[in-house]
């Protein structure tokens, strides 16, 4: 067993590569091999976002406080709350943030394939933001 205690991680901030505002990450774990899961808690400040990306195993997002936007690709945006479970499956093309109006945070757990959790894409524009 390892306990990983509270505040002895440093925050980060989202990279502008892969975000669009002002976005927080605290990574607090990440498996020892053999295990692949990896997490993170992440707070997006209003009308933050991340860009389009896929997992090679899906994603699931736990909703904590705020209220925010995900939508996958060719379906209409959806709105999640604290307590919301997202389960996004392997490869499915989406992005998730804030609303224009209100932050979001949520936990993040993804697994590894060959070490990578994520295919970042092209950023998430004002236009389909807004839709």
């Amino acid at each position: 067993m390892h306990i990983i205690k509270n505040g002895s991680q440093s925050s980060s901030k989202g990279a502008s590569e892969y975000f669009t505002g002002t976005v927080r990450l605290d990574q607090p774990f990440e498996q020892i091999s053999p295990a692949s899961l990896r997490g993170a808690f992440v707070t997006f400040e209003p009308g933050a976002r991340t860009a389009w990306h896929t997992h090679p195993l899906g994603q699931t997002l736990i909703v904590t406080a705020g209220c925010g936007w995900v939508q996958l690709e060719g379906k209409p945006v959806q709105e999640i709350l604290p307590g919301d479970i997202v389960i996004i499956a392997a490869n499915e093309r989406h992005w998730h943030g804030a609303t224009p109006t209100t932050s979001l945070t949520h936990i993040a757990l993804q697994e590894a394939v060959n070490g990578k959790v994520v295919e970042w894409m092209e950023h998430v524009t004002d236009e389909e933001y807004i839709k």
